[in-house]
């Protein structure tokens, strides 16, 4: 059983009077080949997620280009020990995050412009796509504010509980 959990990655960060160079993917180091990537740009306290596909599960990469975020991933891998944990990490530029298959991953944006560029394992598949409720109380989360912003799309999003009920894990 894979007993991988989301993690942060330290990269080496070359810096010189003109700013900085920052290697982000290694393959001999991932061991995972990213075939998708895309970027998103927030302004402060617009969470996005929780999001995850059904089928064609990706595992992702998550860097920080600017800004600073509070990333929350949530366990729904089948047979999971830790299945329902959520693991939170607070992110600046340059850091960044390796969050496993299996996992539905949100991030609440804390400064005035976010960007943050993902790299994952899989297409995005549409008619796959699914995810959480960003405020359900059975995921008992913490906010630093309480003037979330959410699209009418992740407003609409089932709870834990829907999720458990409809399609058991991931």
């Amino acid at each position: 059983m894979n007993i991988e959990t989301p993690k942060i990655i330290k990269r080496i960060c070359h810096y010189d009077k003109r700013g900085y160079l920052q290697e982000i993917y290694l393959k001999k180091k991932e061991k995972k080949i990213f075939k998708f990537s895309l970027i998103t740009s927030s302004k402060k306290n617009v969470f996005r997620g929780f999001h995850f596909q059904l089928r064609k599960q990706q595992a992702k990469l998550v860097y920080i280009v600017k800004g600073k975020i509070l990333d929350i991933v949530i366990d729904l891998r089948k047979k999971s020990k830790r299945f329902g944990k959520v693991y939170k990490f607070r992110l600046k530029e340059k850091d960044i995050l390796h969050i496993p298959k299996g996992f539905a991953h949100g991030y609440l944006s804390l400064t005035s412009e976010n960007i943050v560029l993902y790299y994952m394992t899989n297409y995005r598949d549409v008619k796959s796509e699914e995810g959480i409720v960003w405020n359900d109380k059975m995921l008992n989360i913490k906010f630093p504010t309480k003037k979330i912003i959410v699209s009418k799309k992740d407003k609409k999003l089932k709870t834990l509980k829907n999720f458990i009920e409809k399609y058991k894990s991931l």
